[in-house]
């Protein structure tokens, strides 16, 4: 196995900023979602807003816990390259092995965050088809 150097921490520094970019985006349009679905809930309450509502919660709660593993991940990524710059390899290598575990995490709660999104898009479009 070769040794850890300065750059394969420092290349995920643009991946792991991107996916927390994304996962903001997520969180900035649930938010304004939930705003509107609460006012639309407050004016005509029917299940099918409350069961939105409720996915909501839960998808807002996911994010949430993708943003945190993935700044742990760039975290430890930094910390890594910390102890590349003063010579504590095999600390550098599990500090990285801990990012990478990370990111892991991060990445399988948004699989599980867009799996219940698209839970989300069929009640809605089940609300429409009943009307017909």
């Amino acid at each position: 196995m070769e040794a850890l150097t300065l750059t394969t921490p420092a290349l995920l520094f643009s991946a792991i900023s991107l996916i927390l970019l994304a996962y903001t985006n997520r969180f900035l349009t649930l938010a304004q979602l939930v705003r509107n679905l609460h006012a639309l809930y407050k004016s005509d309450p029917s299940k099918v807003l409350y069961g939105q509502i409720d996915n909501l919660r839960r998808r807002i709660y996911l994010i949430k816990s993708m943003q945190v593993y993935g700044v742990a991940s760039l975290l430890f990524c930094v910390v890594s390259m910390f102890l590349i710059y003063v010579k504590k390899n095999l600390a550098a290598e599990i500090i990285f092995g801990l990012g990478l575990i990370a990111l892991i995490i991060s990445l399988a709660i948004s699989i599980w965050e867009i799996v219940i999104s698209v839970k989300a898009l069929n009640l809605h479009l089940s609300d429409l088809e009943s009307k017909q």
